[in-house]
């Protein structure tokens, strides 16, 4: 990972090394659920919201927490996704590779850093040649193109990179892209990756044609492409100037070189666009010069970039090196500089999210930030409005790195209008008029940086979000209930829980849809007094019309999910921190709902007093020591008398060393309060139930207490009953292993490895599917002992565990154990 810049957090959050693992845990699903919406509003809607900058440094604070807290990241982490899910409007194409995504450089000693990771990885030496390509980044839309025997087959957008757009007939009107390949070393299949775009030129005047036929005018070159590319008539497309460049490829199971450059220079051949502006470099200097040349050229260029792409040349490099999570290890976006300029601030509008935070949207007088008109920035909560002193009426300085609306960096204070006040956020939900509180963490006493409504379920902005996410893809996955059709349901009063859905009246749902369409037909024609409630002939005529039909569709649907699987029920739910992950684990432990319904009920009954947690807390006690110390003060062997009196010497003596010790008087601060604080602890420690939940894989503390909250509450537990009278989940199909021999299985490395790297054989074991740990245990599947093996090949013994030299572990591999993908 990059070293992270001393502002790398979002502003008023606190230093990640301030955080604790239930703070932690809260921060990263607040952030996780705001990364995702501006995922899909930039990747799926083409409508971003905030600027490159201020989404680089939100994901940054995510990454940040996740490497200071390894037990949040799971499969259902964003920094194991890319991308958003492709929308309904066309036909979805599954990727053969997926299409990955990139880490960011913002820094010259970040792209020193990715340099000397490649190099620590591979264990190559300083002086040792590294060869690295550079390209320029292109500021459009990313695109997969497949050739079968020469011929372009298909053409799909990126999507969530695992499943895009079909758009073949719209790319097959693009000039630069040819419909055939006829060249002697084109594979049989091969798919070509690249970027489709708009140069500045074709953009004027595009942008001045639709001035003249009176129509909206685009923002920026990269929403016009996106825009000219998602026509649903080829034929729009065809008549926007839209140009492409080739830089990457997908399923290829030949390649017609080694490098990536090689590669690049075939594509040349073969008639494909390719940037002439890519070099091959060596070493971080050559790299820094180069990015440094093409931020010169930049306003000459005639095309948007954001910045350099750095690739390992090798592509035998690239296969050892892989993946981590959504980012290849060989590979980084270097970003270029925000751009700035000042705008006045209109006002700052209150959202109301799923969980229930309030987060603040910056209402800007439209400015331009580098040929971009922008009118909105999210102010993330109100410490960052304390912080910047951001009153309505200011004139602000806005910033923008790359297409998207920017943030809000600062405040001109000379130009501040007479008599502007302070903003004071709203201590009560806009949506529902409930109280709306900073939580005090109770484990920890901090206070929580985000406002929340506590209406529940009873708000109507947080039932709305609920419902969008449970008949979201990745939960209930209600096709063609989407958000607009949620929010008709929602505003007629006939959905407000999960249970309504599924005892929907179709002829009320016709009804429905034909008065919205009469409003619409109406607001159009500029004739408000024809946009009524429709009469009665008039409803009963929508509910015959052949495009009323969509409405039989969409029940059949919702019947279609009446027995969903386990997982996706739970996930589909929404609660705080329940994550597909950790919601499979549940599925995949419990098998039903009624069995995991009796095991939360134990588990709510058996919750570990407040004064445990906050000894969890303590920074420096570890799980053995504390214990330890439980252990002593529950048995009463820690002499109590003398911890009074005495605190340091005693807990020196139970074995906590002196790290551990100052940790512990600054938590508690006497001896006194240490004694009562343990006996406390001792006394509350967690029932079977609990431990057993919280010890799941996927699963933790943190998402655990989230999910006994939600059922402690009598309305949410309401609701899942209510849902459960129109639904019935069924256990969860686990699939057939992977052919990999280790698949599934708990591995840890020790020693030292001769053929590869530690990060390299971990990297490679996960690729394969299975999970790798730092210590042995009775769970440990198999131990790959180098020499130099000690103590846990000892214990590996001991316990009985498969053992395995690293020569004949890497026997059992398959031939090509690589992981796949291409950026």
């Amino acid at each position: 990972m990059a070293r992270q810049p001393t502002d790398a957090r979002p502003a008023g959050a606190p230093p990640v090394d301030g955080l604790d693992l239930i703070a932690a845990g809260e921060e990263h699903a607040a952030l996780g659920a705001e990364i995702a919406r501006h995922d899909a509003l930039y990747y799926r809607n083409d409508a971003p919201e905030i600027s490159d900058a201020e989404y680089d440094a939100l994901r940054r604070r995510y990454e940040a927490i996740e490497a200071r807290f390894p037990e949040l990241r799971t499969a259902e982490s964003l920094s194991e996704k890319v991308g958003a899910a492709p929308s309904d409007t066309f036909s979805k194409v599954r990727h053969a590779v997926p299409m990955l995504s990139l880490g960011n450089a913002f820094s010259d000693a970040d792209v020193e850093d990715f340099v000397g990771r490649v190099r620590r990885f591979l264990g190559l030496a300083d002086d040792a040649p590294l060869h690295v390509t550079a390209e320029p980044k292109i500021d459009g839309l990313s695109i997969n193109l497949r050739y079968e025997q020469g011929e372009l087959v298909s053409a799909a957008t990126r999507g969530d990179g695992e499943e895009g757009e079909d758009v073949t007939a719209n790319v097959r009107t693009i000039a630069g892209i040819p419909h055939g390949i006829t060249a002697d070393d084109m594979p049989a299949v091969f798919e070509v990756r690249g970027e489709i775009y708009m140069r500045h030129a074709d953009f004027a005047a595009l942008n001045e044609r639709q001035q003249a036929a009176g129509r909206p005018v685009f923002a920026n070159p990269r929403n016009a492409a996106a825009g000219s590319l998602r026509q649903k008539d080829p034929a729009i497309t065809a008549s926007r100037p839209l140009a492409f460049f080739a830089y990457a490829w997908g399923e290829a199971p030949v390649l017609p070189a080694s490098t990536q450059m090689g590669v690049i220079d075939a594509f040349a051949r073969w008639g494909l666009p390719v940037n002439p502006l890519t070099v091959v470099c060596d070493g971080a200097a050559d790299l820094l010069a180069h990015y440094r040349d093409i931020e010169a050229q930049r306003a000459t260029l005639g095309y948007d970039i954001d910045g350099v792409v750095y690739k390992v040349n090798d592509l035998a490099m690239q296969r050892r090196l892989g993946f981590v999570a959504r980012s290849p290890r060989w590979a980084i976006a270097h970003k270029f500089p925000a751009e700035r300029a000042t705008t006045v601030l209109h006002d700052i509008d209150i959202q109301v999210g799923r969980t229930g935070a309030l987060t603040p949207v910056a209402k800007l007088q439209p400015v331009t930030v580098g040929g971009v008109v922008v009118s909105n920035a999210t102010l993330h909560n109100e410490d960052e409005i304390v912080r910047k002193d951001v009153r309505i009426g200011d004139t602000v300085a806005v910033q923008r790195a790359g297409d998207v609306i920017p943030q809000v960096v600062g405040v001109v204070l000379d130009k501040r209008p007479a008599g502007a006040t302070p903003f004071v956020f709203p201590d009560h939900c806009p949506a529902c008029g409930s109280h709306a509180v900073r939580e005090i963490n109770p484990r920890t006493g901090r206070q929580d940086v985000v406002r929340r409504c506590t209406g529940g379920l009873i708000c109507p902005a947080q039932a709305r979000q609920r419902l969008k996410h449970f008949v979201s893809r990745n939960a209930m996955d209600i096709d063609g209930l989407g958000e607009k059709q949620i929010d008709m349901l929602f505003d007629e009063d006939m959905v407000h829980s999960p249970a309504d859905i599924f005892r929907l009246d179709g002829e009320a749902v016709k009804a429905a849809e034909f008065r919205r369409r009469q409003e619409l037909s109406a607001k159009r024609n500029g004739d408000e007094a024809d946009a009524g409630e429709g009469d009665r002939p008039a409803a009963r005529k929508a509910k015959t019309a052949p495009e009323y039909k969509s409405v039989d569709k969409l029940l059949e649907a919702i019947d279609a999910r009446r027995a969903p699987p386990l997982d996706r029920f739970l996930f589909a739910l929404g609660v705080r921190h329940i994550g597909e992950a950790t919601s499979r684990a549940l599925a995949r432990k419990y098998g039903s709902m009624a069995a995991l319904l009796a095991r939360i009920d134990e588990a709510i009954a058996g919750r570990p007093g407040l004064a445990l947690h906050r000894l969890q807390a303590v920074e420096g006690v570890g799980p053995t020591s504390q214990q330890r110390l439980l252990q002593m003060a529950g048995e009463g062997g820690l002499p109590m008398e003398a911890l009074r009196r005495a605190p340091a010497g005693s807990l020196k003596a139970a074995g906590l060393n002196k790290k551990a010790v100052d940790a512990m008087l600054a938590e508690y601060g006497d001896g006194e309060a240490l004694y009562a604080a343990l006996q406390e602890a001792a006394a509350h420690q967690p029932g079977p139930a609990w431990t057993e939940m919280a010890g799941l894989q996927d699963v933790g503390p943190v998402a655990l207490d989230a999910l006994l909250d939600f059922f402690s509450d009598e309305h949410s537990r309401a609701a899942v009953e209510d849902l459960l009278t129109q639904t019935t989940p069924k256990p969860l199909e686990i699939a057939a292993a992977a052919s990999s021999s280790i698949a599934g299985k708990t591995l840890v490395f020790t020693g030292t490895l001769e053929h590869m790297t530690r990060s390299e054989a971990k990297a490679t074991a996960v690729r394969l599917g299975a999970r790798v740990a730092s210590s042995v245990s009775r769970s440990t599947d198999l131990v790959v002992a180098g020499p130099g093996a000690g103590s846990k090949l000892a214990e590996a013994q001991k316990l009985g565990v498969a053992v395995m030299s690293e020569a004949e572990w890497l026997a059992t591999l398959p031939p090509d154990f690589a992981g796949k993908g291409q950026v």
